[in-house]
């Protein structure tokens, strides 16, 4: 009988992931192991399986997220909320196509055209997602362009700079965990999700073209499949850097969207009317300010 494949990767000084292509996947931690003694010091180097690999990605993102999981800001949705979501969509889509191919040509002169192929179609495939995030901001009734141009909400700006930097690094190899971590997570994202999303929306308007794509319903479920095989087709030091950048990625992605979800919707359309130089056709709900939340979070 063929023994199963075992993977694991040392994400923090004291804890690794480790995952079987069974599907098993737990976390072993230093600080737990008698006299500090760390079965899994030593870098895996064996051929990877879909079914570990899996396990390795989305335990880095559960791991990512589990550190502020007691804090997680989760309000209802608001239409202001959402426009904020819209312009942080954009921006965080807009140069993915240029980061990729960058990626990519990097790849192609250090000799792997392999990684370099799957990195120009992921391009291909996220070209013009920017465009959809501008549609629906303008069937909102909102000036799109000045928006984006003049506003980058402060929770996103340093997950656009981690992409901008993974993408222009000697060995850009993180910049898969990345993408894996953010399709990952808007794979995530249902039906009855963007049901709640259009019921915000004016009548008639047709606001959701972002979110749809970027859900279970458009192609993340696929790419996120994908993106499984080929990691697991890499060498094992690749799929160890992948799986560490997916973790530190899912960090920043946690901590910012956490930052954005705190703020009350008075905040957010004061930052959205300040950067347009106008008000909106909006009123803020009668959520409390962040500084409420954290009290009572705080009290809970």
């Amino acid at each position: 009988m063929a023994r199963l494949a075992t993977e694991w990767v040392k994400v923090t000084d004291d804890i690794s992931i480790i995952a079987r292509e069974s599907g098993e996947v737990w976390f072993h931690s230093l600080s737990d192991t008698k006299e500090g003694a760390n079965p899994f010091a030593t870098p895996m180097t064996a051929a990877g399986a879909p079914g570990s690999t899996i396990g390795l990605l989305d335990g880095a993102i559960n791991l990512g997220f589990a550190g502020i999981e007691n804090r997680l800001a989760r309000p209802d949705p608001t239409l202001v909320g959402y426009i904020v979501a819209l312009v942080g969509a954009y921006h965080t889509s807009v140069d993915t196509p240029r980061n990729l191919r960058r990626a990519a040509s990097r790849f192609n002169e250090l000799g792997r055209p392999e990684v370099a192929a799957y990195l120009e179609e992921r391009a291909r495939e996220e070209t013009g997602h920017d465009r959809l995030a501008l549609k629906d901001l303008r069937a909102l009734g909102v000036p799109a362009e000045r928006l984006v141009a003049n506003f980058i909400p402060q929770g996103i700006k340093p997950l656009c700079k981690r992409f901008d930097d993974l993408c222009v690094e000697d060995y850009p190899i993180g910049c898969i965990g990345y993408s894996y971590c953010l399709e990952r997570i808007a794979a995530l994202k249902q039906e009855t999700d963007i049901a709640k999303v259009q019921a915000l929306c004016p009548d008639g308007a047709d606001a959701t073209r972002f979110l749809r794509s970027h859900s279970c319903l458009g192609s993340e479920v696929t790419h996120v499949e994908e993106t499984i095989s080929f990691v697991a087709s890499l060498p094992a030091n690749d799929r160890i850097s992948v799986v560490q950048e997916t973790y530190k990625s899912a960090l920043v992605m946690a901590e910012g969207y956490n930052h954005e979800l705190l703020k009350s919707d008075a905040e957010m359309l004061e930052e959205l009317e300040q950067a347009i130089g106008e008000a909106l056709p909006y009123r803020a709900s009668s959520s409390p300010s962040r500084d409420e939340k954290r009290a009572a979070q705080a009290v809970a």
